[in-house]
């Protein structure tokens, strides 16, 4: 028998051992969640209940599995949680059984993302729309849409209106791909993973007889990270607790931030009043971080209006106050990150346990580019390192063909991506291109398909020779003021932040106004992290530091953290402003981040940033905290990167600017925001 008072703390002992009927079970970071759950699991079995009758949903394969190795573990003995996995685990389950009540036989499909990509493609070109040569959205986006629409149980015009007001127009179009959509998946007896989810919930409250057998059998319901669900996850979840009435779900709604995936936090803010009489547990004792990390945690979600109040409280012992540093720009602020990094290597840190997390990937950029200039190996997580992302692939394509005319390589990527034009027409362009003819003189020798992807083309690269230098800068910018920023928006769901892509791009480009130099160097970068991929510089096992985004950081954890580009319009994003509950989504994003931290934690963030260097200031979240919780540094000596002074003690401004070349009217402006800094 397990001794759970003696391997539980009092606040993981009372879910245990007092969690029948409707429970909210609110689990801070670090708290222990994934024990007590399995704690309880523990407890069921012990005092009589079934595997079978026990259902235990999680988000991830990788969690439930986790989850039942821990289990046997702890009793010892081969017993299985057969009803343990994902909601799509679970659904597949039960609709392989039961889908003819659906329409479908029991040996159906299912479609994976790009399986789903194709037959919109289908749906699209039996509607008649040309994606390419008119104003459309593409298949990716469409399909991106209306897997919200579903998720979200809104209508495709309430996600437009929401998320692309400028498709609204679109709306009725978009109805028809979706219903076609829905029929050809029906007649090929398939289902993609939305309709794992959508049929699931269907089926359990069309067939009273479904509903019945598995409400009955679970008697004990327990659910994962309850924060993150949608509202077809909910309703799936009630009606399986429907019966016994025994439903335990564990979150934590001051960690809800997917919302951009209909994530709604809703579910957990709303339980008590779709559950009456629902017990509320919270799990307030940290195991990771140290006092003074959660000092700073509990002052930033403070700040939100619509939460559970918690106060996250420490078991370890007070390190260091967490660190605020303000940079000129963003190459400095990678600068000291790097340096600091090596220097924690040296204090018996290791590299795999320092992460630098961003709120969006274009923040890494500057980053990437110092660690790879010092060769310290990273691992990026939460998409594409920088330089092989397609776009700025995109992008370098036109300034190679701009530098060298016989770069076949670039000119077969910038013409592959035009409407029209296939590999047997590109490739004749090519040829007659390097035997001289000049590109805006092959239009007349096309057929007319093909006319009109390379007149797309044209537009974009008489752009590129209309600029005054043909600087590097002025390339890019020349590229995403032209038709490649429409390509964008029309092609891809994510357009925004691949341009933001491009505009960090153009700010790295302007240190190098030698475009040879400069697709060198650029190249050099790309060589780089290919071999950090196929690991031919370093083996598997070797250390690296983490590279993440906040969202791909969540459930993880480090000794050091650094959180970069905390400035006003970056974290928070612009965005969030005007968005229903955005800043506050936004803060719990920051909190998720400094709550990874274990030891030592630096805020960082420069007094430029985004496209054109624009001035810009600290994130109005730090503000919020107070300030005798950080440790506060000013600008540090450009000539000297050791020297740095605490917030607050007497400054001599001259001390902080350094007498090299170019940076006298830059050291002007640094010290008339030193006086901002210290008020700040």
């Amino acid at each position: 028998m397990i001794n759970y008072s003696e391997e539980l703390n009092q606040e993981q002992l009372s879910v245990v051992q007092n969690g029948d009927g409707p429970c909210l079970v609110l689990a801070g970071a670090g708290s222990g969640k994934t024990r007590t759950i399995i704690y309880r699991v523990a407890y069921l079995l012990e005092h009589d209940t079934k595997p079978e009758n026990i259902l235990l949903v999680t988000f991830t394969n990788k969690a439930a599995k986790e989850m039942k190795q821990r289990l046997q573990l702890l009793l010892g003995n081969e017993i299985n949680i057969s009803w343990a996995g994902t909601f799509h685990h679970i659904a597949f389950r039960i609709l392989r059984k039961w889908a003819p009540l659906l329409g479908y036989k029991n040996n159906f499909t299912i479609l994976d993302s790009e399986d789903s990509h194709d037959l919109f493609k289908l749906c699209i070109k039996q509607e008649g729309v040309d994606t390419k040569a008119k104003r459309f959205p593409s298949a990716r986006v469409i399909q991106s849409i209306i897997s919200y629409a579903r998720a979200a149980e809104l209508s495709i015009e309430e996600v437009l209106d929401l998320k692309y007001p400028n498709w609204i127009e679109h709306a009725d179009t978009m109805g028809r791909i979706g219903s076609e959509y829905a029929k050809r998946k029906l007649d090929a007896n398939s289902m993609d993973f939305d309709d794992l989810l959508v049929n699931l919930a269907l089926l359990l409250l069309k067939s009273e007889k479904v509903r019945k057998h598995y409400s009955e059998q679970f008697k004990y319901v327990l659910v994962d990270e309850y924060q993150d669900t949608n509202k077809i996850q909910a309703t799936i979840i009630r009606l399986f607790s429907i019966h016994h009435k025994n439903l335990l779900v564990v979150g934590d709604d001051a960690q809800s931030i997917y919302s951009f995936r209909a994530a709604n936090i809703q579910n957990i803010l709303d339980f008590e009043s779709e559950y009456h009489g629902a017990k509320i547990f919270k799990l307030e004792t940290n195991y990771r971080s140290t006092p003074d990390i959660l000092d700073v945690a509990n002052e930033i979600i403070a700040n939100n209006e619509n939460q559970y109040k918690k106060n996250l409280k420490s078991i370890v012992e007070q390190f260091a106050k967490p660190e605020v540093h303000p940079f000129a720009d963003m190459s400095e602020e990678a600068e000291h990150i790097a340096t600091r990094i090596l220097e924690l290597r040296e204090e018996g840190v290791e590299l795999n346990n320092i992460s630098v997390l961003f709120r969006a990937a274009f923040h890494s950029q500057a980053l990437e580019v110092e660690l790879v200039r010092r060769d310290i190996p990273y691992e990026y997580r939460g998409g594409v390192r920088f330089f092989e992302r397609s776009h700025i692939k995109d992008v370098l394509a036109y300034m190679r063909i701009f530098n060298n005319t016989d770069d076949a390589i670039a000119w077969s990527r910038v013409l592959n991506m035009q409407a029209g034009l296939g590999p047997a027409t590109v490739q004749k362009i090519i040829t007659k291109i390097k035997n001289g003819t000049d590109p805006k003189d092959v239009t007349d020798s096309l057929p007319a398909r093909a006319k009109i992807g390379y007149n797309n083309f044209l537009q974009i690269y008489k752009r590129t020779h209309q600029t005054p230098n043909g600087t590097p800068a002025e390339l890019i910018r020349a590229v995403l003021d032209s038709k490649y920023d429409e390509y964008l928006n029309f092609e891809f769901d994510n357009a925004r932040e691949r341009i933001q892509d491009i505009e960090q791009l153009s700010l790295y480009a302007e240190k190098q106004p030698d475009l040879g130099r400069f697709l060198g160097e650029v190249s050099l970068q790309e060589g780089f992290t290919a071999r950090q991929t196929r690991s031919e510089s370093y083996e598997e096992d070797d250390e690296k530091v983490v590279l993440s985004t906040v969202h791909q950081a969540k459930g993880l954890e480090w000794d050091a953290v650094f959180i970069i580009n905390l400035a006003n319009g970056q974290f928070p994003n612009d965005r969030a402003s005007k968005e229903p509950q955005g800043i506050e989504e936004e803060r719990r994003l920051f909190y998720v981040a400094v709550t990874r931290a274990k030891k030592y934690l630096c805020l960082s963030y420069s007094l430029t940033s985004g496209f054109n260097s624009s001035l810009s200031g600290p994130s109005l979240f730090l503000d919020e905290i107070d300030q005798d919780l950080l440790k506060h540094y000013n600008f540090k000596d450009r000539s000297e990167l050791s020297v740095w002074t605490d917030h607050g003690n007497e400054i001599d401004d001259t001390k902080y600017v350094s007498e090299d070349d170019g940076w006298n009217d830059w050291g002007e402006k640094k010290t008339s925001f030193l006086k901002d800094i210290d008020e700040f």
